[in-house]
């Protein structure tokens, strides 16, 4: 896998390219010199957990044949006061819709994605304290 990062020559913007040719503009906090025209790097750090752990769920549950019709899931990350300012502890609250879906699939998935299958928390784990809980929405 490979990336690019490419500073765009004016306050702290950074165009990030993937190898699969897909392009993110980051950007800092107007107080940090940037103009808020993207994420920040840290926010994508925390997008990347999002959708590698969702991207199971609605794998797992799909093949588990559950009639999944939507998947979120909200993230609330703490970081440290102090640099390096790293996540701290993330809370991952899933919100999965569906048909008739059983709670003990859906917490299944969740709990294979986050002990067995996805990358990024398997990474951040090592120093994040990492939780997560679900609710189910018929629909």
């Amino acid at each position: 896998m490979k990336a690019n990062i490419t500073w765009q020559h004016e306050g702290v913007s950074f165009l990030g390219q993937t190898g699969s040719g897909h392009s993110v503009l980051m950007d800092g906090a107007p107080e940090a010199g940037g103009k808020n025209l993207g994420p920040r790097p840290m926010e994508m750090v925390l997008l990347g957990l999002g959708g590698c752990t969702t991207f199971d769920v609605v794998h797992i549950l799909r093949k588990g044949r559950q009639t999944i019709t939507g998947c979120e899931v909200e993230m609330d990350a703490q970081r440290a006061a102090e640099d390096p300012k790293v996540f701290t502890h993330i809370h991952l609250h899933f919100i999965v819709t569906g048909n008739n879906l059983d709670s003990r699939q859906v917490e299944r998935a969740i709990n294979l994605s986050a002990e067995k299958y996805c990358s990024a928390s398997m990474m951040l784990k090592a120093t994040v304290d990492i939780t997560h809980d679900y609710e189910i929405i018929a629909g």
